[in-house]
């Protein structure tokens, strides 16, 4: 299996380039970004680009992939509607209608977020924009699409490059066995994101949209 990341230099995306290539069954790994991630690894290939929102000069690039998992996200906070559309939306579906003439039979994967409303009608600007992302992922041509809707994620091995997730984690750290005892199928962690979706590209998954305890079954079902 051949697979693209994107945002592989993100808190997830770190998790789950991790187990891409721990994976026996994946064969190349390409990470897209404006930084490169600083890895080093006989699979891995990392493609810095600065433009995110066109790809027309690299697209060729990107074909032959079977899989790719879309880590990118930002904060709304302190942004307008507009921005954070044009971060989230846009940006998106840049990558993913590119993905869709490249790679027709790819399995496509999108790190939401719990609570994204795919209705689009909720007051929370966030949760519009992303259910609106969602949306329109859900309606492209490819093989698979997979919106993954996580709510607490513990990084393993990883750092969130943003500095209030990473004293948020820090706190939480001493609590997380209980949280895990108390919510096992609420709480999850980085490499069972990459585990899952990893599940995804090979098998599929029962729902289209998954959340917490959905991602959490399918990183147990990649382990059998």
């Amino acid at each position: 299996m051949n697979v693209l990341i994107f945002g592989a230099t993100g808190m997830v995306g770190q998790g789950v380039l991790r187990e891409c290539l721990a994976a026996a069954d994946v064969d190349r790994v390409m990470t897209v970004g404006r930084t490169p991630t600083g890895q080093q690894h006989p699979k891995l290939r990392e493609l810095v680009h600065a433009e995110m929102w066109d790809y027309a000069k690299v697209e060729a690039e990107l074909a032959d992939f079977d899989a790719c998992f879309f880590c990118i996200g930002v904060t709304s906070s302190g942004m307008s509607e507009q921005q954070y559309t044009h971060l989230t939306y846009d940006l998106t579906l840049a990558v993913a209608g590119t993905l869709a003439r490249r790679n027709p039979q790819m399995v496509f994967v999108y790190v939401s977020g719990a609570g994204a409303d795919s209705g689009e009608t909720s007051r929370v600007m966030w949760s519009r924009v992303r259910g609106r992302t969602e949306n329109a992922l859900l309606k492209l041509p490819l093989r698979g699409v997979y919106i993954f809707r996580p709510g607490m994620i513990e990084p393993v091995g990883v750092k969130s490059k943003t500095a209030s997730y990473r004293i948020m984690y820090s706190m939480i750290k001493p609590l997380l066995p209980l949280l895990r005892a108390a919510l096992p199928d609420q709480i999850l962690s980085t490499p069972q994101m990459g585990q899952a979706m990893l599940e995804a590209a090979r098998h599929g998954a029962p729902k289209r949209v998954l959340e917490s305890a959905d991602i959490n079954a399918l990183s147990k079902r990649a382990k059998r």
